[in-house]
């Protein structure tokens, strides 16, 4: 039988090659049609009651009628717009995106690079605080991307994604991607004494066993927490996000200098400081005694006469980063800046943030901040043209690591 099969453009997969700079310009992309010829109808025709009738002409030629060969180019009029209306129908549906309550403005902008519409959904709390989820559209037979963080209140997040997932499954949805810019959880990835839980582990078997068929996630706090799920996970980098931000400060590449606040970010820091025109890297040595709580010991690297530019995943109290700031003024550091992903922002991290240590301090949107949080030094950056450009090419079965090459 005749059929019409959508196909992603050839010139997705080419786009790879380009910079990364390129992502951040705001331009968007629309996926591209591409329908396949009609082939021979079968010799035998039928009758069958309440059919439409061709108003094609039928000569014949010794006496047998002539079967018209069907392509896109000679269709007859009552087909063309049953298949037009078709072909509409599943550009428009073949790509679903659905935004949870944790962070909408950044899906909305994802949206809005992609050039597609937010689905449409209704989430609602009841009053003994349980969720409840309603699709309002069809996603049978889509490919659905649903984003939500799981940021404070991250227990309640990380429930709605779950139902979200849920509610898709029980849809009929082909495939789901839970596209979680702010991973919970993370950062209880191992046991650092007898008789804890691995959480990150528990949280990773929660999704995928809610009907997740796929994870985005960015800036994971330590690699290894892609390895506890048993499905894919594309792990996106938002440092291009920042890297294009600093390129644009008129700091001279001779006073740079990266440090990375603990020695567990030694990785990041040294990969930020070799982008970041091959930066000289320092180090911060700290002693944590208990959550949440930091005590900066000495510092490895010279930073006199220097700006520091100090590189983590989050920030979330501002304890280690704000002792860390105050040891580099120490030793002779000229400006401060900070530089993260995420912004957790726990108290009393804004008091610290806004102190006076801080020359700037650069964020993501991967989490939202409350107005309130505001403060002069201050500087948001959005990662949602990132995430839209990784969302196509997950969409197009294109390359990821191309972006941050």
């Amino acid at each position: 039988m005749a059929s019409s099969l959508l196909q992603p453009s050839s010139s997705s997969s080419s786009s790879s090659s380009s910079s990364s700079a390129s992502l951040f310009t705001g331009t968007s992309r629309t996926p591209t049609l591409r329908t396949l010829g009609f082939v021979d109808y079968s010799r035998t025709r039928f009758l069958a009651p309440n059919c439409v009738k061709c108003d094609m002409g039928e000569p014949s030629v010794n006496g047998k009628p002539i079967i018209p060969v069907l392509n896109e180019q000679t269709l007859p009029k009552f087909m063309e717009s049953a298949r037009n209306e078709k072909i509409v129908n599943r550009n428009g549906n073949r790509l679903k995106l659905f935004s949870g309550t944790a962070n909408p403005a950044l899906s909305q902008e994802i949206a809005r690079y992609m050039g597609l519409e937010l689905g449409k959904i209704s989430i609602k709390r009841f009053a003994d605080g349980e969720i409840y989820v309603q699709l309002q559209e069809s996603v049978r037979g889509c490919n659905v991307y649903l984003i939500q963080p799981t940021c404070p209140p991250a227990n309640e997040n990380l429930m709605e994604l779950k139902i979200m997932i849920d509610a898709c499954r029980r849809a009929s949805a082909k495939n789901i991607t839970a596209v979680i810019p702010y991973f919970g959880y993370a950062r209880a990835d191992r046991k650092t004494q007898g008789r804890e839980s691995i959480a990150a582990k528990l949280v990773a078997n929660l999704i995928t066993k809610a009907g997740a068929d796929r994870v985005l996630a960015c800036d994971l706090h330590s690699g290894q927490s892609m390895g506890y799920f048993d499905i894919p996970v594309d792990h996106v980098h938002c440092q291009p996000v920042i890297l294009d931000y600093l390129a644009s400060k008129t700091i001279s590449s001779n006073d740079l200098v990266v440090v990375s606040p603990d020695v567990g970010g030694v990785a990041r820091a040294r990969a930020f400081a070799k982008k970041l025109s091959d930066a000289p890297l320092a180090i911060v040595d700290k002693r944590r005694h208990g959550h949440n709580v930091a005590e900066v010991m000495n510092l490895i690297g010279d930073v006199k006469g220097k700006v520091a530019v100090m590189v983590d995943d989050m920030i979330d109290t501002a304890g280690t980063i704000a002792k860390g700031a105050a040891l580099l003024h120490e030793e002779g550091a000229r400006e401060v800046y900070a530089c993260c992903t995420h912004a957790v922002f726990s108290p009393p991290a804004i008091e610290r943030l806004s102190g006076g240590l801080f020359q700037e301090v650069i964020i993501t949107n991967t989490i939202p901040v409350a107005e309130k949080n505001y403060f002069p030094q201050l500087t948001i950056l959005t990662v949602a043209n990132l995430l839209g450009e990784t969302i196509w090419r997950i969409h197009d079965d294109s390359s990821i690591s191309s972006i941050f090459q």
